[in-house]
């Protein structure tokens, strides 16, 4: 049962350090693979462009108007620089963001000029630059090639396959298909000259910073518009340190110029967008004041006239001193009445606005109203700020977005409080509007009692009191709205603009491609021998034998280079005619520990037929030969016999013909060239080689044999493929079992394994055959067994001629 074990076990265990030396083996695989991996890491890095980062740094402030109090303020700053901050961040980069700095710089149209390996980036490095009419279509995705014959005129050129093209508006951002024939476009031009083609619409005018070489090509093409924003939509913000109101903006790219206009445009535009946010009270105030002025003005002429008239028609040119006084008292209440109803019409407007509509962006400014209540003002300027960003950020993100529902949240709040505000501001409304009326019946019960002429005069002179006091009222809020929005600044300050100072590069990474071709120039070929390691199913070394069954190894024969099988006789001193030697002397050994005294058997077989069963056969009968022992050759190999073509002798008769009467021993007997050394061939195929073997018959030729001879060798079929072999194991002192390196696979030792386990087969050793020292581990190990001799035989073996390199890779061919 031990041994058992020991034998699952070894099976199971991978060869780490025959691996590791198969390794070293391939050594020139990996050179190879390495070479390979590095040049192509060498041919990508040489063609990548530079890569460049580029920065600037901008603060989100908190700037107050110089000119805010409760009176004239039209804005209100909430949510405190933390709010701003993050929202600048998101705004920055936001598809309609992008869209408006892309359409500022025409980042759609790619300048290109030819580099060394490629194509590259020619923004600002052209002898031209191009204003784009983006009022017409340009071809999308053609290359328009741009040739200057001197300073002022150049040559345009394109190639039109054959079929339609697509053209886009830049301005309404629509496209158009149009059809355009094969053919080949040219045409020159100057500078400074309107051009309006089919394809291309615009003005080249002059860069005084690059000098025009004459016919130099440079290249211009136009982009999908919505393509050219999401390219440029990668700036890196962070802040700087966390959670500060300081914003650094960075991008990458692999031209410089291209890279600073950007980012210094991008904080343009968001100055522009935050400046006009803050002065959205103020325009929208404007707006309505302008359009309330023309409607009094035309009520002030229209009472101006009618007083007029009054005074002609009546000839009454003044009030009395007691129409005077009742007029004045109830001109200053009526202008208090005007002032108190108007706020209550914005309360009921606003009240309206907020119940019945979802858009809050143009909630109108309380200060129209003259209303100064600080929690009215603060909350209508939140709501809309919201709402401004809700509108701005629906253009990047979509209405689902988390954004969306907290900016959602934040109005609903606010416009809860607005309205609980705006209910408690009515009631008290209401109740001074209430006193004022009451005020005025009083003094209108006095002017009744009047001349009617005067109280005529009274009533007109109050339309016209009110009329001229609400159109001073709106003059003095436009002045103070127009002196607000001359005041604001924006709350986006740039600390340091982008600026190519002289470096900025970043990449190509190079040194990491060739990091990354060493590990796969080093992993691809490791995998290769490992899978072909782990595959391979055949026996390489000793080493693998010992690890697979527990049968001894009698010794190891190397490769012979002798044409035929008498490898003994025909170089009787070289390395492979002295492991044969060795394995004469082991097998001696072994007779001598069993006690065999008299004639020795010695039965040689193998797993599967090309194992060197036949050349292990006639070498050691050949060895005992020499050494004067009387030796027969028996092939025993009755369906496929070998062994007559060496010795130059006939198979007409053998073992069958003895085996089936048809012949005696001395009429199957051969002599050969070699003294003391006999063969019997097999003879005819039989139609029951097994049943044969199996008979008395071979017992009896057994017997006879060693009355005539001191060893008998016997030549078996594969015990691998046929059962032959097992029925002849009872006639053999000594087995030997072939194992042939690179050919003998690792399954058929579980045959012989288990029979050795069992004890149905004893007295066997394996020979490893056909042995080739590469250096490889397990090839050079000795046991004392005579293999591994030759290793060490320089002056005693004669030196075999190795075959060139040429004739080996012919002979692997021609197999």
């Amino acid at each position: 049962m031990d041994q058992e074990f020991e034998i699952d076990k070894v099976e199971s265990t991978f060869d780490f350090k025959g691996f590791l030396v198969r390794l070293l083996r391939h050594w020139p695989l990996f050179v190879f693979s390495l070479a390979i991996a590095f040049g192509i890491a060498y041919y990508i890095n040489v063609r990548k462009l530079p890569v460049y980062a580029m920065g600037s740094m901008i603060t989100v402030k908190d700037d107050q108007n110089p000119f805010f109090t409760t009176n004239t303020s039209l804005t209100f700053n909430w949510g405190g620089t933390s709010d701003k901050v993050n929202n600048a961040m998101i705004v920055l980069k936001s598809r309609s963001h992008n869209e408006s700095v892309v359409e500022r710089l025409q980042y759609y149209l790619n300048y290109q000029r030819d580099g060394k390996y490629q194509r590259v980036d020619a923004y600002k490095q052209t002898p031209f630059f191009v204003e784009v009419d983006t009022l017409r279509p340009q071809i999308l995705g053609n290359d328009i090639t741009v040739r200057f014959k001197d300073s002022v005129t150049f040559q345009l050129e394109t190639v039109f396959t054959e079929g339609n093209v697509t053209l886009q508006n830049y301005s309404s951002k629509e496209k158009s298909v149009r059809y355009f024939a094969a053919e080949t476009f040219s045409q020159e031009f100057k500078i400074g000259e309107k051009i309006e083609l089919p394809f291309f619409s615009g003005r080249f005018a002059p860069n005084p910073a690059i000098n025009v070489v004459p016919n130099k090509p440079y290249y211009i093409n136009f982009t999908n518009f919505d393509s050219a924003v999401a390219r440029y939509s990668n700036v890196n913000i962070s802040q700087n340190p966390p959670g500060s109101s300081v914003l650094r903006l960075s991008m990458v790219g692999t031209n410089k110029a291209k890279l600073v206009d950007y980012l210094n445009n991008t904080v343009k535009v968001l100055q522009d967008e935050a400046l006009e946010r803050k002065n959205l009270f103020a325009t929208k105030t404007i707006k309505f004041i302008d359009s309330m002025l023309q409607e009094k003005s035309g009520e002030l002429v229209d009472v101006e006239a009618e007083l007029n008239a009054f005074k002609n028609k009546n000839a009454v040119l003044s009030l009395e001193a007691e129409g005077q006084n009742i007029q004045s008292r109830l001109n200053s209440l009526d202008t208090r009445k005007d002032g108190v109803q108007q706020k209550l019409n914005y309360y009921n407007t606003l009240e309206a606005y907020l119940t019945t509509r979802t858009d809050y962006s143009s909630v109108p400014a309380p200060s129209v109203a003259g209303i100064t209540e600080g929690s009215i003002v603060a909350g209508v300027s939140k709501i809309t700020d919201l709402a401004q960003n809700r509108s701005k950020l629906s253009y990047s993100f979509k209405e689902d977005a988390p954004v969306f529902d907290d900016i959602d949240r934040q109005i609903n709040a606010i416009k809860t409080v607005l309205l609980e505000n705006i209910n408690s501001s009515k009631g008290l409304i209401r109740q001074e509007l209430a006193t004022i009326n009451r005020d005025i019946g009083q003094y209108e019960a006095e002017i009744r009692k009047l001349p009617k002429e005067q109280q005529d005069l009274i009533k007109i002179e109050r339309k016209y009191s009110l009329s001229q006091g609400t159109y001073n009222l709106f003059l003095s809020k436009r002045s103070e709205a127009n002196l607000v929005k001359a005041a604001n600044v924006s709350d986006v300050l740039v600390i340091d603009p982008a600026k190519d100072t002289g470096g900025g590069k970043v990449g190509p990474n190079t040194q990491l491609n060739y990091i990354m071709a060493a590990l796969y120039g080093f992993i691809i070929p490791f995998v290769l021998v490992f899978v072909r390691v782990f595959f391979d199913t055949k026996i390489h070394t000793v080493k693998d034998i010992e690890r697979l069954s527990s049968i001894p190894i009698l010794g190891v024969v190397g490769k012979s280079r002798v044409a035929s099988n008498l490898a003994v006789i025909e170089k009787p001193k070289s390395s492979v005619a002295e492991s044969f030697r060795a394995l004469r002397s082991s097998l001696q050994f072994m007779y001598k520990k069993q006690g065999i005294e008299g004639t020795k058997t010695v039965l040689v077989t193998s797993s599967v037929s090309g194992e060197g069963k036949t050349f292990t056969s006639i070498n050691i009968a050949s060895v005992f030969a020499l050494s004067e022992k009387k030796t027969v050759l028996l092939g025993l190999d009755l369906r496929k016999p070998k062994i007559f073509g060496d010795f130059k002798i006939d198979n007409t008769k053998g073992v069958v013909n003895y085996l089936i009467r048809d012949a005696d021993l001395s009429g199957i007997v051969q002599k050969t060239e070699i003294p003391y050394l006999d063969v019997i061939t097999s003879g005819p195929i039989p139609p029951n080689p097994s049943e044969l073997l199996m008979s008395e018959r071979m017992e009896d030729l057994i017997e006879e044999l060693k009355q005539t001879y001191d060893y008998i060798i016997l030549d078996s079929p594969p015990v691998g493929l046929v059962t032959d072999s097992l029925e002849l194991l009872k006639f053999a002192d000594a087995t030997i079992y072939m194992v042939r390196q690179n050919y003998t696979k690792r399954g058929m030792f579980s045959m012989i394994n288990e029979k050795y386990k069992r004890g149905e087969v004893s007295n066997i050793s394996y020979v490893f055959n056909f042995f080739q020292q590469k250096g490889t581990y397990g090839y050079g190990y000795g046991y004392g067994y005579g293999y591994g001799y030759g290793a060490y035989s320089n002056g005693y073996h004669e030196n075999e001629r190795k075959r060139s390199p040429w004739k080996r890779l012919l002979r692997k061919f021609k197999r």
